[in-house]
C-alpha cells in the first residue's frame, strides 16, 4: 500500500492494492490512505486485504506485474516465492529513499516517466516557492509519528522521506543522542528509530517538533505528556501537526505537507 499513491500519481494501471484498518487515523473506509483516497475512488481501484497479505486474492486479480515494498506493516515480502509464480514480482525499498526518487523508480519500471517527472517539477515549483517566503521556527527539528496511547514514537531519520524533504526545505534535523536504545519490533529501517518509555523524551530533542500523521490532538496529547514537559519544544508550544494524510509520503501527501508548512510559517 505504501507503493500505491505513487503508481497513481503517475497514472500507472495499477489494479488493485493491499490496504489497512479501515477507518483508523491514517485511512479511509477502504483502509486506502487518506491523502490518495479520492484518486483510488475515481480509479475504481480494487481492495485486495486489510493488514496480513493474501497471496490467493492477488492471484485472483490476475496482475501482469506485483510490487512489493521490502519494509513496513504493509510488506508482502514473506509470501514473494508464492506471488513470484503469480507474475513477475519486484520488492521495493522505500525506507532510504526520498519519495522523488520512489517516484523516479516507479516511472522508469511502469514506463510512465514522463509523468513522474511531470509531478516531481510541480512539486518543486511549489517547494521553491515556499522555500523563499518561510520563516523557520527554532532549529534543529525533530520529525515524528506519535503514538499516545502507547506513549511511544517514531523518529524520522535522514534517511527517510520526511527527514529528506524537511530538509529540501531548509530545516535541520536534531541529531539523536548516541547510546539510545531503540525497539527494532518493525525489523532493521533505515527511515524510522523506534522510541518509548524513558528513551522517548531523550530522543525528543529537536527544539521544534513535527508530527507526521497526526493532528491537534496529538500536539495535545504530547503538551499533555508530565514526562515531555521539560523539553524545549513542549515548554516553547512548538509541536507542529502536519495532519492524519502524511503518514507515507508520496505525491500528494508531499503536496499536503507544503500547505500546513505554508500556513504555519508562510
Amino acid at each position: 500500500m505504501t507503493l500505491t499513491g505513487s503508481l497513481l500519481a503517475i497514472d500507472a494501471p495499477v489494479v488493485a492494492s493491499g490496504a489497512t484498518t479501515p477507518n483508523n487515523r491514517v485511512a479511509d473506509s477502504q483502509g486506502f490512505l487518506r491523502q490518495w483516497s479520492e484518486v483510488a475512488k475515481a480509479r475504481k481501484l480494487a481492495r485486495l486485504y486489510i493488514g496480513e497479505p493474501s497471496a490467493e486474492a492477488v492471484a485472483a486479480k490476475m496482475p501482469d506485474l506485483i510490487l512489493v515494498s521490502a519494509t513496513g506493516g504493509d510488506s508482502a515480502l514473506p509470501l514473494y516465492d508464492q506471488l513470484k509464480t503469480i507474475a513477475p514480482t519486484l520488492v521495493i525499498n522505500y525506507d532510504d529513499k526520498s519519495w522523488q526518487t520512489l517516484l523516479t523508480q516507479l516511472g522508469q519500471i511502469t514506463g510512465h516517466e514522463q509523468q513522474a517527472s511531470a509531478r516531481i517539477a510541480d512539486f518543486n515549483k511549489q517547494l521553491v516557492s515556499l522555500k523563499e517566503k518561510m520563516k523557520l521556527p527554532p532549529q534543529p527539528v525533530t520529525a515524528l509519528v506519535y503514538t499516545a496511547a502507547a506513549h511511544s514514537a517514531n523518529i524520522w531519520t535522514p534517511e527517510s522521506a520526511q527527514g529528506q524533504m524537511l530538509e529540501q526545505l531548509g530545516f535541520s534535523l536534531a541529531t539523536l543522542p548516541g547510546g539510545l536504545p531503540a525497539s527494532h519490533s518493525q525489523g532493521k529501517r533505515h527511515d524510522i528509530v523506534q522510541l518509548g518509555g524513558e528513551n522517548l523524551a531523550a530522543g525528543l530533542n529537536g527544539q521544534s517538533l513535527f508530527l507526521f500523521a497526526g493532528d491537534q490532538k496529538d500536539a495535545d496529547a504530547i503538551y499533555a505528556n508530565p514526562l515531555l514537559a521539560h523539553l524545549p519544544a513542549v515548554a516553547g508550544k512548538r509541536v507542529y501537526p502536519l495532519g492524519t494524510e502524511t503518514f507515507r509520503l508520496d505525491y500528494y501527501s508531499a503536496l499536503l505537507v507544503l500547505q500546513r508548512l505554508s500556513s504555519l510559517f508562510g
